[in-house]
């Protein structure tokens, strides 16, 4: 189950092996992925440089709020099904952690929507929370 895409930026998804898209005869989706992590209180310089290097190494992340204690990363992934979607978000924290020099908290959620849903949602008015402009900002 191989995949390649990316958010909004090409990219190989890297939890994934197996068989490539051809193989498989389904094409890749839009996922809108917000993670939601949580810990012990980190200083928040320290927490917003962890973020803003995060997303400078990866261009994909659209946005992304913090505290001292916990933040919520949203963003865009490609994927061929929620499955694959969601392990390559589940992995991203983890992932990166010592590269950002992210603190050392856990994933305490997911979402994972499809790009029609993540769209009925925002015009029914009960949608994600609306986003700042692209970047990382305290809650």
């Amino acid at each position: 189950m191989a995949q390649t895409g990316g958010g909004l930026v090409r990219r190989a998804l890297t939890s994934i092996s197996g068989g490539g898209d051809e193989e498989q005869g389904e094409a890749s989706r839009l996922w809108h992925v917000t993670l939601s992590v949580s810990g012990k209180p980190a200083p928040l310089s320290e927490v917003r440089r962890g973020l803003e290097q995060l997303a400078h190494d990866h261009p994909f992340l659209l946005t992304s709020r913090y505290a001292d204690d916990h933040a919520e990363i949203r963003y865009w992934e490609e994927a061929r099904d929620l499955h694959d979607a969601a392990a390559v978000a589940l992995r991203l924290w983890g992932e990166h952690r010592s590269s950002a020099q992210l603190p050392p908290w856990e994933i305490v959620g997911l979402e994972v929507i499809d790009r029609a849903t993540y769209h009925l949602r925002v015009a029914e008015g009960y949608g994600p929370p609306p986003a700042h402009p692209v970047g990382v900002h305290p809650y």
